[in-house]
């Protein structure tokens, strides 16, 4: 399709036709959100609704700070449209060379900047979604009283409850600096207990991330440890993007708080390294399992005072269901509240490495459940998480999702098997 009227007539054909619709943005998805199951709403075939086509910077409003974009566009084409106009959007997920607007909003794709610029679904200010129902506008201002707001339902939603064909997003000027470094921690304690702290002052910088023990030691190979003289800890990542004065502002108070919470400021190489590397590991992950190694990730979200918890209970679940495995994991996203706990499993792929890690997961996710933390921050729930999803928001919670599904898509022919419990 090349437009939202395109859309539309396709899911009236499909509706007519009993024929799933999937929609596909950049193909980055890692839960299964692209593997519909036609078969469980009695449907004959399967159209997979690409939208490549669908690349436009349609509408730009320099005074309220908004654009209006495309959902076929990839995070790379968004960010070079935008900074024509010497602004950008500022969210770099890991998937960001390929991953797509709508793909960003369907999901709740969160980014790297995260710290700073905050989550995707927290940018979208308005959407346009075609329903097999009929037209959807939602975001008619920056906030209101008007009920609930029914923009949360198709954030998220994975392409089961419509196709979203426009997304207005906040924009902000082109940083003039960004200012990467590295900072130096006894343990993963004592820098997630930093990090909780500068949140809850309002003190976050643009870039906050918290590698433990075993990936600060895999990521650096330096046997020497960070810092040098036998040092071992754990590499913290602080980045600042803005004006010279506000990063100046902002890295004076942050180097304060972090150095009088026990800190060591490692300099800029630690933070430059990884800017310059933040997209290679799926790169890295392909290779491996060329060569034999095992490599998958999974995450988690919870509050601050649970987060020892369920760190220990996701990394002893994994570790038990995979000998000889090595588990690394950071802190990726922080709020007042808690935070995203990450975690990369590395361990001998053996003849069958599917075989090995679906069960895997299962227990990593049956860990997540029992620590009463979420079974995904950012990767979605798709059809891997979906056996978790009732335990997590309850009967009547899935009961909602499916008078929805209901209501919006009545003959059942968006994504069928993904997401809805």
């Amino acid at each position: 399709p090349g437009s939202h009227d395109d859309v539309a007539a396709l899911l009236a054909w499909a509706g007519t036709e009993r024929v799933a619709v999937v929609p596909f943005g950049g193909g980055t998805a890692v839960t299964g959100g692209l593997v519909a199951d036609p078969a469980s709403a009695g449907l004959t075939g399967v159209v997979s609704l690409d939208l490549g086509r669908m690349r436009r910077l349609l509408a730009l409003d320099p005074v309220s700070s908004t654009a209006t974009l495309e959902p076929g566009l990839r995070g790379p084409e968004a960010e070079a449209l935008l900074a024509q106009h010497g602004l950008m959007l500022g969210h770099f997920p890991q998937s960001f060379e390929f991953a797509t607007i709508g793909g960003f909003a369907a999901t709740r794709s969160s980014g790297q900047s995260s710290a700073g610029y905050g989550r995707f679904d927290a940018m979208v200010v308005a959407l346009r979604v075609a329903t097999p129902a009929g037209d959807v506008r939602l975001g008619a201002s920056p906030a209101n009283a008007s009920g609930p707001d029914l923009r949360e339902l198709f954030l998220g939603s994975e392409g089961a409850f419509g196709v979203i064909t426009e997304v207005t997003v906040r924009v902000r000027p082109l940083p003039e600096v960004k200012d990467y470094e590295g900072w130096r921690w006894a343990s993963f304690a004592d820098g997630a207990d930093a990090m909780r702290q500068l949140a809850q002052a309002d003190l976050l910088p643009t870039v906050l991330r918290l590698s433990d023990e075993n990936e600060t030691a895999i990521n650096l190979a330096d046997p020497e440890g960070i810092g040098g003289e036998g040092n071992a800890g754990c590499l913290m990542i602080v980045g600042y993007e803005g004006t010279p004065a506000a990063v100046a502002a902002k890295k004076a108070a942050v180097t304060g708080a972090l150095t009088a919470l026990g800190g060591t400021a490692l300099g800029a190489e630690p933070g430059q390294s990884w800017a310059s590397g933040r997209f290679n590991a799926p790169y890295l992950r392909d290779s491996l399992l060329d060569n034999g190694v095992l490599v998958e990730t999974l995450e988690t979200v919870t509050f601050w005072s649970n987060r020892e918890n369920l760190y220990t209970r996701v990394k002893a679940a994994l570790e038990a269901a995979l000998p000889g495995a090595m588990v690394l994991c950071h802190v990726s996203h922080v709020y007042a509240t808690g935070c995203s706990l990450y975690f990369t499993v590395a361990a001998p792929g053996g003849e069958d490495p599917l075989a090995a890690w679906l069960p895997a997961k299962a227990a990593a996710c049956e860990a997540i459940v029992a620590a009463g933390a979420s079974i995904t921050h950012h990767h979605a729930v798709g059809t891997d998480h979906k056996p978790y999803l009732t335990a997590e928001i309850g009967e009547v919670g899935a009961r909602v999702l499916h008078a929805v599904k209901d209501a919006v898509d009545p003959v059942g022919i968006l994504n069928p098997g993904v997401l809805i419990p």
